[in-house]
């Protein structure tokens, strides 16, 4: 894939509430179908994680289409997010890393969550450099960490792939005494490896698949020998307890919802790259256009 124009700094363009309605619990995010027939769902998003964005504008002009009022709340990291979710002030996020990179969050906070549905299978994590760099494997980064000026440029400081990084990687390999994982946000992280790159300079950043900029930027992943990183993992839908029973027409079609890589990579490049800030809704319907017939298949348990 051909280097694009990169919109950066991304956000998070759907209609959004104030954080502090979750902080107060004063949204009227959940609903039952069956009590009073109300019909508003309340999705969260993290700024720039267009995994989320991406699939969130979607299932949001799907449901919109059909009759519900959904509203998209924009959290600041995973702690969070997970809070609002178990606390029923969120009642889905679209897009969960739970088998692995977010498995603390579901941890700590399944027990009132819903797991509605595997949408992706397969995603990966890793550590990335440009394609003209010589250093092909991450237990070779010590060596070279001068080249990188003893960096790694990271994500969210709450991001499970930083975490990861931490806990598993950095010791895996002994990079702690050679190396700073350096966590800001993905759009800092972006930046910096559109800087570099434009330059043809050496860095290594925190990435993952699917995700645009794997199309975008001119990098590849490291060798992770040691497996510090471990197995692929499937990106699920997740919900507040008591979801399915109060949207059963909707659990139904969210346990439907399905993206293989093609889907999602011409998806999440509409929403990071063409569209950015603000227009995810219209993203998501020129991408509908691409893919005649998808939304009224998945909307089938919408129409009674």
């Amino acid at each position: 894939m051909t280097k694009r124009h990169i919109s950066l700094p991304m956000g998070v363009g759907i209609t959004m509430t104030a954080l502090a309605m979750v902080a107060t619990g004063c949204s009227d995010s959940s609903g039952s179908e069956g009590s009073a027939g109300d019909k508003t769902i309340t999705m969260g998003v993290i700024p720039g994680w267009t995994d989320e964005t991406g699939t969130t504008g979607l299932l949001k002009d799907i449901l919109e289409d059909n009759g519900y009022t959904v509203e998209v709340k924009e959290i600041s990291d995973n702690a969070p997010m997970y809070t609002a979710l178990s606390n029923g002030d969120i009642d889905v996020l679209s897009s969960s890393w739970k088998d692995k990179t977010h498995a603390t969050y579901w941890e700590r906070f399944g027990g009132d969550l819903e797991d509605v549905g595997v949408y992706y299978e397969g995603a990966t994590s890793f550590l990335a450099v440009p394609t003209y760099s010589d250093v092909a494997s991450i237990d070779e980064l010590p060596s070279h960490a001068d080249e990188f000026g003893g960096q790694v440029i990271g994500i969210e400081p709450g991001a499970g792939l930083t975490e990861l990084t931490q806990k598993s990687v950095f010791p895996t390999y002994g990079l702690d005494s050679d190396l700073k994982l350096v966590t800001s946000s993905t759009a800092a992280m972006l930046t910096e490896l559109k800087k570099a790159t434009e330059a043809e300079e050496p860095i290594v950043v925190t990435m993952w698949k699917p995700f645009w900029a794997n199309g975008a930027f001119p990098i590849r992943a490291l060798e992770d020998p040691e497996g510090a990183y471990g197995e692929p993992e499937d990106l699920h839908v997740i919900a507040r307890a008591g979801f399915s029973g109060d949207f059963p027409e909707v659990a139904d079609m969210l346990k439907n919802f399905k993206l293989d890589d093609e889907q999602y990579n011409t998806l999440e490049d509409l929403v990071a790259n063409k569209y950015g800030q603000g227009k995810e809704t219209e993203a998501a319907k020129e991408w509908l256009k691409d893919n005649p017939g998808y939304a009224d298949d998945l909307a089938v348990s919408l129409k009674g």
